[in-house]
């Protein structure tokens, strides 16, 4: 419910003031020390940008009626990882379902103290940690970083109050509804019907039945987070669509531009008014077909969900490596941006016959390696990419395959790369049947949907 807060904040330079005394920050001194390197730009000077959105359903104050409970605390009901590519023309947004069963990382408490790592725990949990009515999103944030291998740029925070108060702000949103749905569908707690909330087919929706559509879960498919996560999408795709109708231009854009910093939680990069509309205007050239949802690819496992491998590190490596994942720049093979790259392979992990495996790897998607080492002057902890002036793009699409690798800049041409202790660690045998890490499976190119599709359809699981 939050994948076009960005896009909404145009609100123009005369809101400025106005608007920073609205923001709410959390300190950036909660991010874990040991991040993923920040993207490099590409051959054209352009970066990539990562946001994570979350959708806080905290209590607190005016988001406890909109929320109909006394809950302490807050969890993060939604949350979706947007990956705004070096091009900024194209984006995709990728939803990770709360009962996902991830590794959460050391968290900062309120009090400074550090929590230990947490194995096989729910992902929704690390937006808890702390107990704190605004939650954590600093931890929510290490925890995606850990994930994916991705450095979070920034990230967002938006509760109940402001979600309702948004959709009103730009007259309403269109959904659509496979089936009628009642008040004992949105819970089901309350043992009988109920009222109509809404009716068969597509209408309008903004403030509480706004709310209502996005948290809805019971009545419709499995009753499952996933089909939930699937409307979630259809509705950010018909925000974006409300927005774009109404016109990018601070007169129509100030309302709700009000609506949405009253009720977020940034990180210190986004915490004024004008770095949020530096942002924002940086995606204005986003066409909706060119704006894509999908969740990341999942199991279930008993009554939770658990990432399904290799597709998932699939779809990370694809992100990193800034590669579209319907496959527009790519022929389904080795990437394009391999072709005729050539680089050096050295093995500096400290174990033996790794050179060959990586060698291995790049020569599958199309590199070329012109020399390999096994073994290195000193050890490094980190896999690293080391690349000449204007190769920063050919780099990125290397590390891409070596989840963790970070890039280093160095004055002579050529590239290379520098295994390290991790990639011992974490490819401890070759594992021909999984699919190389280039050629994207159906679970992600053929997932999800783009903002222009029809509001109605694939709006369920089961």
């Amino acid at each position: 419910m939050t994948g076009v807060l960005a896009l909404i904040l145009l609100a123009g330079a005369a809101t400025y003031y106005r608007l920073d005394g609205n923001l709410r920050i959390f300190d950036g001194g909660a991010l874990s020390p040991d991040r993923p390197a920040a993207a490099g730009p590409d051959a054209d000077g352009r970066t990539p940008v990562n946001v994570l959105l979350i959708g806080s359903d905290s209590r607190d104050g005016a988001n406890r009626d909109l929320g109909g409970g006394e809950e302490s605390g807050a969890r993060s009901d939604t949350t979706v990882l947007l990956h705004v590519y070096a091009d900024h023309r194209h984006a995709v947004g990728v939803s990770v379902p709360r009962d996902s069963l991830v590794d959460v990382p050391a968290c900062r408490l309120p009090d400074g103290s550090w929590t230990r790592p947490r194995s096989g725990v729910l992902f929704n949990s690390a937006f808890e940690v702390g107990g704190a009515e605004q939650g954590n999103p600093a931890c929510t944030q290490n925890t995606v970083e850990k994930l994916t291998g991705l450095r979070v740029d920034h990230t967002i925070v938006v509760n109940f109050a402001g979600f309702a108060a948004m959709t009103s702000a730009v007259g309403g949103v269109e959904v659509c509804l496979p089936k009628a749905v009642h008040e004992g569908d949105l819970n089901p707690n309350l043992g009988r019907p109920g009222r109509l909330l809404f009716g068969q087919g597509k209408q309008k929706v903004q403030g509480q039945s706004a709310l209502d559509y996005v948290r809805l879960r019971h009545g419709i498919g499995d009753g499952s987070d996933i089909g939930r996560t699937k409307r979630q999408q259809a509705f950010l795709g018909s925000l974006l669509r409300q927005v774009k109708g109404v016109g990018m231009n601070p007169t129509t854009l100030l309302p709700l531009a009000d609506a949405a910093t009253g009720s977020l939680l940034v990180d210190p990069g986004l915490g004024s008014a004008a770095k949020l509309l530096s942002f924002a205007l940086s995606l204005r050239d986003i066409e909706l077909r060119d704006a894509r949802f999908l969740t990341v690819p999942w199991r279930y496992e008993g009554s939770r969900v658990a990432l399904a491998q290799p597709d998932a590190g699939q779809l990370w490596a694809a992100l990193r490596a800034d590669r579209r994942l319907d496959g527009s720049d790519d022929a389904g093979g080795p990437s394009p941006d391999s072709r005729g790259v050539s680089l050096a392979v050295r093995n500096a992990a400290g174990t033996a016959g790794l050179a060959a495996r990586a060698a291995e790897r790049l020569e599958a998607e199309g590199y070329t390696v012109s020399d390999r080492a096994d073994s290195a002057p000193t050890t490094r902890a980190v896999t690293v990419v080391r690349h000449g002036p204007g190769q920063a793009q050919s780099a990125r699409e290397v590390a891409g395959l070596f989840p963790g690798a970070v890039l280093e800049s160095v004055d002579e041409p050529g590239l290379v790369l520098l295994l390290g202790r991790d990639f011992a660690k974490a490819s401890p045998s070759p594992s021909p049947s999984a699919p190389p890490t280039g050629r994207l499976p159906a679970s992600v190119t053929a997932a999800g949907r783009s903002a222009a599709d029809d509001p109605c359809t694939d709006l369920s699981y089961g």
